[in-house]
């Protein structure tokens, strides 16, 4: 199950970039065993957009059909990281073929423009820049196929 972040924001070269790729690439190089990756990313660029609606209806466009999708939101669900590779095992053991994370602008997201998420993802009650969200992020989808892979990388 390929794992795609779809971001607001159009993320250049820095310590948030490295971080991703970094991640990325242990993801690209553990996860075929157990089924998950590559992580990708798709980003669209806020600036023309006037409200959070016209801007989640963007992102939601980049959405592929069928595919698992997770909503970053102050709103959502605090989980442990052992709770975020369980969803994705289901995800993947039930079909998917691909689990979308989407990250909004500065405004948050019109979840309306999602239909029914399967879940919404929250990193605390803290408000996070969206580059560090993605980084976060990353290394969450790391930590849960180290998790799923049996990879020491995870202490409980």
């Amino acid at each position: 199950m390929q794992l795609r972040i779809i971001a607001s924001g159009r993320l250049k070269s820095g310590p948030e970039r490295e971080l991703i790729q970094r991640y990325a690439e242990r993801i690209r190089a553990s996860g075929p065993q157990i089924a998950l990756g590559p992580l990708v990313e798709s980003e669209i660029d806020p600036k023309p957009f006037r409200s959070s609606s016209a801007e989640s209806a963007v992102l939601a466009a980049q959405i592929p059909e069928g595919a698992a999708l997770c909503l970053l939101d102050e709103r959502g669900k605090a989980l442990g990281s052992r709770d975020l590779a369980d969803a994705l095992a289901r995800w993947r053991d039930d079909g998917m073929r691909e689990a979308c994370f989407i990250i909004g602008g500065a405004d948050g997201l019109d979840v309306n423009a999602f239909g029914k998420p399967d879940m919404m993802l929250s990193f605390g009650k803290a408000v996070w820049p969206h580059m560090l969200v993605r980084a976060m992020l990353a290394e969450q989808l790391y930590r849960a196929v180290s998790i799923l892979s049996g990879s020491p990388y995870h202490r409980d």
